[in-house]
């Protein structure tokens, strides 16, 4: 404890005496970098920022040929180049993040850590977390982060978490399997674990830390911030806004962390996020090498090019290519039922019958039945039959193709 009392309030006497040598650390002002977008995104044509149009087309039209596309927009330079949106939706609806939260929740430690609240990333969590004084303690945060952690993983991947009232008392229990940093395992457990991580550090529960910290800063205010039934901040999933607010967040790390001259998030960290740290990661659903990095995936890490993004369950991305200053936003259909905080309501009982999917496919029938009323009855971050990607995925090295050329003849 003497040792993590030192180490806290040494790294706070560094950062101040980085202010007083004029350094720019989190919050501060420093030299703004390109154009930023206010309240309204500034719109500009594909030619004026070098984007090959017969290309930028091909990007979407690989994109809607999967009908669960909801909606995708490209930026470059800070700017909206081309949006377009399914029948019946506009850039006004919202879609759910799923596991592209996992990403936001994420810069969080390293706001932390430059604030001293974390020492380093290398750290172990049991220095903050009573609970994993056992044969988890010497897990560190770098692996939670990197999904390495060695944690159980079951063959439901703990998808059945998110059907429980306490997320978070379920992350708690899971049990150390292997040692870390020998396999990557994509595990929402330890992407959950961090609600607590920051909590502890910081005495904020990390929805409002998100918000403060983050969101508030980069005019990302139109959005909700789900929990769990006991309260706690869905921090591996479930962030609801519109397309045009989740270019924001991949703004800002386009930008290394910075928003309109303000060091939002410390580069360094944005720096080290976007490495490539695993590699050659297989899919079930994707016939393309991948990468991942604190709590980004890697799509493509070569000499030519660098893309990164934030990838959520059923087909929702935000796509960042920092070398070229792009964003392309891909969300799948969504229903929104409104609130904040999950309440299964008449779907309780669906909580203990059968697989994950199962359970999804059952509710969208009983609401196609008129047996529930899910908007009226039940308050949580679901998607039907109509938002699951298949094509997208399919095409998804074509995708990244086209991404990655767009400024090339």
């Amino acid at each position: 404890m003497k040792k993590l009392f030192f180490s806290k309030y040494l790294r706070l006497f560094a950062n101040l005496c980085l202010l007083l040598q004029g350094i720019a650390v989190n919050g501060s002002e420093v030299p703004q970098i390109g154009h930023f977008p206010s309240e309204v995104w500034q719109i500009q044509s594909a030619e004026a920022v070098n984007v090959d149009p017969k290309k930028l087309e091909k990007l979407f039209d690989l994109s809607f040929e999967d009908p669960s596309t909801q909606g995708a927009a490209l930026f470059k330079n800070g700017k909206l180049i081309k949006e377009h949106y399914a029948e019946g939706y506009s850039e006004a609806n919202v879609a759910t993040s799923w596991s592209m939260a996992k990403s936001f929740y994420a810069a969080l430690v390293g706001i932390s850590i430059e604030r001293g609240e974390i020492g380093h990333l290398d750290e172990k969590l049991s220095l903050y977390l009573d609970y994993f004084l056992d044969d988890r303690r010497d897990i560190t945060i770098r692996q939670l982060l990197n999904m390495t952690s060695g944690l159980e993983m079951p063959s439901h991947e703990h998808e059945k978490m998110f059907f429980t009232a306490d997320h978070l008392a379920y992350a708690k229990r899971v049990k150390f399997e292997q040692a870390p940093d020998q396999v990557f395992e994509y595990n929402n457990v330890n992407s959950m674990l961090l609600a607590d991580l920051l909590l502890q550090v910081t005495g904020t529960p990390a929805d409002i830390l998100l918000r403060e910290r983050i969101f508030n800063k980069i005019g990302l205010n139109d959005v909700t911030l789900w929990q769990d039934t006991a309260g706690n901040a869905l921090t591996y999933c479930c962030v609801d806004t519109t397309v045009r607010q989740y270019a924001r967040f991949g703004l800002l790390f386009s930008r290394g962390g910075q928003w309109q001259g303000q060091q939002v998030i410390p580069k360094a960290y944005v720096d080290e996020t976007f490495q490539q740290y695993w590699s050659d990661i297989p899919s079930n659903d994707l016939n393309h090498p991948r990468g991942y990095s604190l709590h980004w995936w890697v799509s493509r890490y070569d000499e030519q090019s660098k893309i990164f993004n934030a990838s959520g369950k059923f087909g929702q991305y935000i796509f960042v290519d920092p070398t070229n200053d792009v964003v392309f936003v891909r969300v799948t259909k969504y229903h929104p039922t409104g609130g904040d905080k999950i309440d299964w309501g008449p779907l309780s009982f669906l909580n203990k019958i059968g697989s994950v999917e199962f359970r999804r496919k059952l509710a969208m029938r009983l609401s196609q039945w008129g047996w529930v009323d899910i908007k009226a009855d039940v308050k949580a971050p679901m998607t039907f039959d109509d938002g699951v990607s298949n094509q997208f995925s399919i095409n998804y090295s074509e995708i990244i193709d086209n991404l990655a050329t767009l400024n090339q003849p």
